[in-house]
C-alpha cells in the first residue's frame, strides 16, 4: 500500500523511483520503538534517583543529607559516587557491548537479529532492576539494560537510515528520537505517580515497567524484514534483494538504487574488518571525526546532566519531591513537542541550519541558568519562587532548542555519512563515543556540581560555542542525498576535501 510519492537523486543525477509505502512506514515505526527503551531509561534515571524511598533503601547517606539531617551545601546534597555509579553502570555496559560485540554482530548477522537480542537483554535488566534487594543487584540490572542498549542503539539507527527514502531520511530517522521522547515522557509520568504510592515501593514500579517498551520492541523486531543494504552485505541473492526493495519502495524501478547498494558493498576491501578499515584508512577520517565528535558534543553541552538529574537539580533549588517530578514531566512534554516540529522541518531546512540555530538557543539558556544560580543560590537556604520558576522556564527553552537540533541530529548525521563497508563499524564508534561521554557526565555531574557550583553551566556553555564552530566550519550538508552517495560531499568540502584528496593521490602513486 503506498502512502506518498518520493524521489531522490542517485549517482550522476539518476533518480530513485518509488513511494513511501505502508510496508516501510510500519517497519520503521516498529524499529523506532527502540528509542522508547532509551528514553524510558533517561526518564527513570533521574526520577528514581530523587525519590526518598529509593534513596532511603539504597543510598541512606544521600537521604540524610536531603532531609537536612547532615549539614551540607545545597550543591553537594546528592554528591555520591555510588549513586552516580547506579546511573552510569548502564552506559559502561553499553560501551563494552558496542565496542566488543554489537558492531561485529550487526555487520555479519544483520540489523534485525541485533534488535531482538537488545530487546531481550533489556527485558532481563528491567526484571532484575525492579526486583533489586540491594544496591549491587540494582547496578547489575542497570548493566543488563546497558547490554540491551548497546545492541539496540547500534542496529535501530542503521535500520532506519537504510530503509528510509533518501528524500525523507531525516524525518524517518527522527522516529528514533520521537520514540525516545515518548519513552521519557511515559517514565516521568510513571515516576510522578509512583512517588505517591504509600509503602515505599513505587520506585520498583518505575524500574520494572521498563519491560513494557522492551517487550513491544522485541516482539515487533521478530516480524521485521532485514534491510536491503544488510542483505547485500551478507551475500544474499540479487533477485531476493530486488524483490524486497521493490516491496519497500512500492515500484519495480529499483535497479538504480540496487546498483548503488551493490557498488557500495563491492567497495569493501576483500571483507577486511570494518573497524580496522575505518581506523586505518585516511579516506574515512571525515566520517570518523563526525562519529566521535557529535555524540561527544551532545553530552558536553549538558543535556544528559539535565536529563538524568533535572529532578535532583530542581530539588537542589528548593522544590519539593512531587513538584520537582511534575516539573520534569512538563519539560519532557516540551521535549516531545519540539521533536515533532523537527520531523517537519529537517528535510526542508537541512542539518547545518538547525544545528546552528539550536546551539544558539541552548547557549543563551545555559548562560542564564548559570547566572541565576550564581546570583541566587548559596550553600544554604533555598531560592525565591520567582527565580525557581525562571530556572524551570529556562530549562524548558534549553530542552526545546536541543530537541529540534542536536537531539535527533546526533543520531541521524553519523548514520548517513558512512559508506556501507564501514557503516556498522562507524555506528559502533558513534554509540561508543556517546556512551563514553555519557559515563563521564553521569558519573561526574553531581561531583562537578558540588565543586563548580553554578559555574558548571558556564562550562557547558563553553562547549556549546565549540560545537557550533565545528558545525559551521567542518560539517557539510547531507540533506536529500541518497545514503550511498553521501561520500562525495567530503571531496567537495574546503577542509575534508584535502584529507580525502591526499589519500586518493597517495593511492594513485602506489599504483
Amino acid at each position: 500500500m503506498a502512502v506518498g510519492p518520493v524521489g531522490a537523486g542517485g549517482e550522476d543525477g539518476r533518480q530513485y523511483g518509488g513511494r513511501i509505502t505502508m510496508f516501510v512506514a510500519l517497519s520503521c515505526v516498529t524499529a523506532a520503538m527502540g528509542g522508547a527503551i532509551f528514553g524510558y531509561d533517561l526518564g527513570t534515571s533521574g526520577g528514581v534517583s530523587s525519590m526518598g524511598s529509593f534513596l532511603k533503601e539504597f543510598f541512606p547517606d544521600v537521604y540524610r543529607r536531603m532531609e537536612g539531617d547532615v549539614r551540607v551545601s545545597n550543591y553537594c546534597k546528592f554528591d555520591s559516587q555510588l549513586l552516580t555509579l547506579f546511573t552510569s553502570s548502564l552506559y559502561i555496559a553499553g560501551l563494552l557491548t558496542a565496542m566488543l560485540l554489537s558492531s561485529w554482530f550487526t555487520a555479519r548477522r544483520g540489523r534485525r537479529p541485533s534488535m531482538i537480542i537488545g530487546g531481550a537483554a533489556f527485558l532481563a535488566g528491567a526484571a532484575v532492576s525492579g526486583g533489586a534487594v540491594n544496591v549491587y543487584m540494582a547496578i547489575l540490572g542497570r548493566a543488563l539494560l546497558g547490554v540491551g542498549l548497546g545492541f539496540a542503539n547500534q542496529a535501530v539507527l542503521l535500520y532506519l537510515s537504510e530503509m528510509a527514502p533518501a528524500r525523507f531520511r531525516g524525518a524517518f530517522s527522527n522516529g528514533f528520537q520521537l520514540s525516545l521522547c515518548l519513552g521519557s515522557l511515559a517514565a516521568n509520568i510513571i515516576n510522578y505517580g509512583a512517588e505517591k504510592i504509600t509503602g515505599g515501593w513505587g520506585w520498583r514500579l518505575s524500574l520494572g515497567l521498563a519491560g513494557v517498551p522492551a517487550a513491544l520492541f522485541t516482539l515487533g523486531a521478530v516480524f521485521l524484514p532485514e534491510t536491503p543494504n544488510s542483505l547485500v552485505q551478507q551475500g544474499e541473492d540479487r533477485g531476493k534483494v530486488r524483490a524486497l526493495l521493490q516491496r519497500i519502495r512500492g515500484t519495480d524501478a529499483v535497479d538504480d538504487e540496487l546498483d548503488d547498494i551493490v557498488a557500495a558493498n563491492d567497495a569493501a576491501q576483500g571483507g577486511e574488518n570494518g573497524l580496522r578499515l575505518l581506523l586505518s584508512q585516511p579516506r574515512y577520517r571525515p566520517q570518523l571525526a563526525v562519529a566521535v565528535l557529535m555524540p561527544a558534543f551532545t553530552q558536553l553541552n549538558g543535556i544528559n546532566a539535565i536529563g538524568f538529574y533535572a529532578p535532583v537539580l530542581l530539588r537542589t533549588v528548593g522544590m519539593g519531591e512531587s513538584l520537582a517530578l511534575l516539573s520534569t514531566v512538563i519539560t519532557v512534554v516540551i521535549y516531545t513537542a519540539s521533536t515533532v516540529v523537527f520531523m517537519f522541518v529537517i528535510d526542508r531546512f537541512g542539518r547545518r541550519t538547525l544545528l546552528i540555530a539550536g546551539s544558539l538557543q541552548m547557549l543563551a539558556s545555559e548562560v542564564m541558568i548559570g547566572a541565576i544560580l550564581e546570583a541566587e543560590l548559596g550553600d544554604e537556604g533555598g531560592m525565591g519562587r520567582g527565580y525557581a520558576a525562571a530556572l524551570f522556564v529556562l530549562i524548558g527553552v534549553y530542552v526545546a532548542g536541543y530537541s529540534w537540533s542536536w537531539g535527533p541530529m546526533t543520531w541521524l548525521v553519523p548514520t548517513e555519512v558512512f559508506p556501507l563497508e564501514v557503516r556498522a563499524a562507524g555506528q559502533s564508534v558513534t554509540v561508543a563515543s556517546g556512551f563514553v561521554f555519557t559515563i563521564f557526565i553521569a558519573q561526574g555531574f553531581l561531583a562537578m556540581l558540588c565543586r563548580m557550583r553554578a559555574w558548571l553551566f558556564f562550562f557547558f556553555a563553553g562547549w556549546i560555542v565549540v560545537m557550533t564552530g565545528f558545525v559551521y566550519w567542518f560539517l557539510p550538508e547531507t540533506k536529500g542525498m541518497p545514503i550511498e552517495q553521501v561520500g562525495k560531499v567530503w571531496k567537495e568540502h574546503w577542509f575534508w576535501g584535502r584529507v580525502v584528496g591526499l589519500h586518493d593521490l597517495q593511492a594513485t602513486e602506489k599504483l
